[in-house]
């Protein structure tokens, strides 16, 4: 055994473990999806929540999943958001079982009552969101910021990453004023120079730069993580723990693959995004492959977000993040 399966063999035996606390017993081993197709039953269907970008469209222009699932009597039905805070709304209200959002969605979502539970994350990918000005605007450093116009989609990733720009700077949040608005009404405000700035994710950043010739006033590097997180309905992870080890397993997959094909990977953004090649291969240039079980230090980053948005009274209440968890998951180590 090569060391590289062995490592992909490690990392797909942890993604196993994960909901393997609230597995349960199974008839005979056999998945509860099989179970019912043997019946003859109603099948079962994971419904999942995804927006344009990320290791979940590579999924769903694949096509794995669904043959992966298949074989369990499971099917599987794509909706695609505009940005995470809608998505986790979804989820909330039942109407998806499973997404992707970044760091801030789920602070909001939890401390708004949601019963949701963390099943991964992605590695940080700072560089994939920014704060971005028009190509001939006169602001150059965040300080510029203050007094100014800056369009965000609220309680998305990059609200996240203004609170920390607008720190380093020494600029206080209640000397800049938020707009906001969801990514085509934000792009829509910035072309037509209604707003000053603009804090954006990709791929619709790396369409405001090729684009627009937006210039990135600052990215993540060096003021937060911006990990992306894999979540779903506590009820559902807790009744369907093994539906979710497949759908996590096949990421892990396309992520494997991702890496390595990025030509590839373009193509198949271009046709589930509708944005061109280029666009999407300078988004993908930016992503970081690998999911891994949310891990100790993981959630100690995302309870510092929390505190940011509760300091400020973003939230309507501090709120514990690890609440958010499946009981297996709140024994994982640090992440080494």
């Amino acid at each position: 055994m090569t060391h590289r399966h062995a490592q992909r063999l490690s990392r797909r035996t942890t993604l196993g473990l994960l909901f393997a606390a609230a597995a349960g017993v199974m008839a005979a081993g056999m998945p509860a999806a099989a179970q019912a197709q043997a019946k003859g039953e109603v099948q079962v269907q994971v419904r999942i929540g995804y927006q344009k970008y990320g290791t979940l469209t590579l999924l769903k222009g694949r096509g794995t999943l669904e043959k992966r699932l298949a074989e369990q009597g499971v099917g599987v039905k794509w909706t695609e958001f505009p940005a995470g805070p809608v998505l986790l709304e979804g989820l909330n209200v039942g109407s998806i079982d499973f997404g992707t959002v970044g760091e801030a969605p789920p602070i909001f979502a939890q401390a708004a009552g949601a019963n949701l539970v963390y099943v991964g994350n992605e590695p940080a990918s700072p560089a994939s969101e920014a704060i971005v000005v028009p190509k001939g605007s006169g602001l150059r450093t965040l300080a510029d910021l203050k007094g100014k116009k800056i369009a965000l989609n609220k309680g998305s990733n990059v609200h996240y990453l203004l609170l920390k720009a607008l720190e380093k700077a020494g600029v206080a949040y209640a000397d800049i004023q938020p707009v906001f608005l969801p990514p085509a009404d934000a792009r829509a405000a910035f072309e037509r120079g209604s707003v000053d700035a603009w804090a954006i994710w990709d791929p619709f950043l790396a369409a405001a730069e090729k684009q627009l010739g937006a210039r990135v006033l600052a990215d993540g590097k060096g003021l937060v993580a911006n990990y992306q997180f894999y979540l779903a309905s506590r009820t559902y992870a807790e009744k369907n723990p093994e539906i979710l080890r497949i759908v996590l397993d096949e990421v892990a997959k396309v992520d494997d693959w991702g890496r390595n094909n990025p030509d590839e990977v373009a193509t198949i953004l271009s046709a589930q995004t509708g944005l061109g090649k280029e666009v999407v291969a300078l988004a993908a240039s930016r992503y970081a492959y690998g999911v891994k079980p949310v891990s100790v230090d993981v959630i100690a980053s995302q309870q510092r977000v929390a505190d940011a948005f509760s300091g400020l009274k973003l939230i309507p209440k501090p709120i514990v993040v690890k609440d958010a968890l499946l009981p297996a998951r709140q024994l994982a180590t640090s992440s080494k």
